[in-house]
């Protein structure tokens, strides 16, 4: 097989244009790609490719062109063999990885999400979108002044960490329940996250749609209130109401002047389809932006489950085609006309909203993914009797860094699939190898892989993973403890990490507010307001 090849130069006027249809994966692993990448850059790393590119690239004769670190690396071509063999049919390699395109003079980012996180500090700079301290939000609420606090993550990042008395209400959902969870016109509302995005895109959000209370963004977010040493609640369960039908209607009229003002229009069932008819020469991406739990009772066929706040926040983990079609989903419109406003001023030209649902088929559940070929598995307590016996066996576990941390099968390694053929040498002589993940498909895809490089050993799937084993009240161990690997496979959120968090915090601040002038320099972003 020839390997095309593509210079930085090349792709990078490509990007700038805006004209053609092109995926660029980075097939790193997260953590190394948070260290340095092109500012559009998909994040796709070999290690889970199969299980996450149909989702990113749908179309199979979109142009790709992948991504590795240069200087000898051959994950891109490694890539490009498995993407071939799924049938994808114009691929290229960046030549010269990384290092090729900084040795070009262009411009590497640092972090994830960026285009999202660099578009909400150009939105705070271009419309001044107001802000208030931790410090001033605490003394006003000491004071006793009844303020609303809307935190814009979805629950699981607001369980964790937020403000007190603060009520979860996830990035689109703030317009969509606004009027039934702040009834009172004249209360203050404050948007916050963990940092500076979802707060200044939601704040933003709502006074772009006319929402009369005084509207601020947390300056800084969480973060922020932890730096001034200010008491963070966790473990908290206060959700934001659905809106009644006459909150409803009210969000409904002001979300669909946003949607008219972004120039976002608005298609039948009828229009979708035909657009699935050409879906042979034009990517098409069906978005519903509703609530999991929504879209779990009942979505179209086809749609991808992306709440609308997260797919403003990081676009890149949902959709992996630069200048696609996009089509938004939501029976109510308010979540689906606010979202699609804000990625037409990120550059997303062909967006629109799906208004009329008639004849279109509707499933249920969550999305499926792709299928891949099993082998033989062992239950959890299957697993605890094999280690009670004393056998000689290991326990490979090849799911996320920050999950084994939290909680492994006890006496289990590490590892990035992704590198068995150098890392698997160090797992110790034994004739029986059970493969750990938290999707049991990726489990199954690396067990031909392990027997490729230790052809001696048996091997088999936990089933159900770590979260099988402890469901079945099996003690897990914590810690780092058996790293095969160097743990990069993540970008570990500044709270994540064990030491330094106060500098990881600021660090983090200081690396958003700094994107705009890099963009800048860039040059591919098209980012507007309207």
């Amino acid at each position: 097989m020839t390997t095309k090849k593509m210079s930085p130069k090349t792709l990078h006027d490509q990007l700038a244009s805006g004209q053609d249809e092109l995926a660029f994966l980075d097939v790193r692993e997260h953590g190394i790609h948070a260290e340095g990448h092109p500012f559009f850059a998909v994040p796709a790393p070999l290690s889970r490719i199969e299980l996450e590119v149909e989702r990113l690239v749908p179309r199979k004769t979109t142009p790709v062109i992948l991504l590795d670190q240069g200087d000898g690396e051959d994950l891109a071509m490694r890539a490009e063999k498995v993407l071939t063999g799924m049938g994808y049919a114009d691929i290229s390699v960046l030549d010269g990885g990384v290092m090729g395109w900084r040795d070009a003079g262009l411009e590497l980012f640092s972090g994830v999400n960026v285009p999202s996180k660099a578009f909400g500090e150009f939105v705070e700079a271009r419309k001044g979108t107001p802000h208030i301290s931790a410090q001033e939000l605490s003394s006003r609420l000491q004071a006793g002044e009844k303020i609303a606090i809307l935190d814009s993550r979805p629950f699981d990042e607001y369980q964790r960490m937020s403000i007190p008395g603060g009520v979860d209400v996830p990035g689109a959902e703030l317009v969509h329940r606004v009027f039934e969870v702040v009834p009172d016109e004249t209360t203050p509302i404050v948007v916050n996250c963990a940092g500076r995005t979802r707060s200044i895109i939601g704040a933003q959000s709502l006074i772009d749609a006319g929402v009369p209370n005084p509207v601020a963004a947390l300056e800084n977010g969480t973060m922020g209130w932890y730096l001034q040493d200010l008491p963070l609640a966790s473990d908290t369960g206060t959700v934001g109401a659905a809106p009644s039908a006459e909150a409803l209607h009210r969000s409904q009229t002001l979300a669909r002047q946003v949607a008219e003002r972004a120039g976002v229009p608005r298609i039948t069932g009828a229009e979708l389809e035909a657009f699935r008819h050409e879906q042979d020469q034009r990517t098409l991406f069906i978005l519903d932006v509703r609530t999991r739990d929504e879209y779990e009772d009942g979505h179209i066929s086809g749609a991808q489950h992306a709440p609308g706040g997260q797919l403003v926040q990081a676009t890149d983990e949902y959709v992996g085609v630069r200048n696609a079609r996009l089509v938004l989903v939501d029976d109510r419109e308010v979540r689906a006309c606010m979202t699609a406003a804000w990625l037409r001023q990120m550059g997303w030209e062909d967006v629109s909203i799906l208004t009329d649902f008639d004849g279109l088929a509707q499933v249920s559940g969550p999305e499926a993914g792709p299928e891949v070929r099993e082998i033989p598995t062992l239950s959890p307590h299957e697993l605890d009797a094999v280690l009670a016996s004393g056998e000689p066996i290991a326990v490979l576990d090849i799911g996320p860094s920050l999950s084994y941390r939290k909680g492994h099968v006890p006496g289990a390694r590490w590892a990035i699939r992704s590198r068995f053929d150098r890392e698997l040498a160090f797992l110790p002589p034994v004739g029986l190898v059970i493969v750990v993940a938290e999707d049991d498909r990726l489990a199954h895809l690396a067990a031909p892989e392990i027997v490729a490089v230790r052809p001696e050993v048996i091997v088999r799937v936990l089933k159900g993973g770590s979260r099988g084993w402890k469901a079945a009240g099996l003690p897990l161990e914590e810690g780092e403890t058996r790293h095969l690997s160097r743990p990069d496979d993540r970008w570990y959120k500044p709270y994540d990490n064990r030491d330094k968090i106060r500098e990881r915090m600021q660090e983090y601040l200081d690396w958003e507010t700094a994107l705009v002038n890099q963009v800048a320099r860039d040059g591919t972003a098209r980012f507007r307001i309207f």
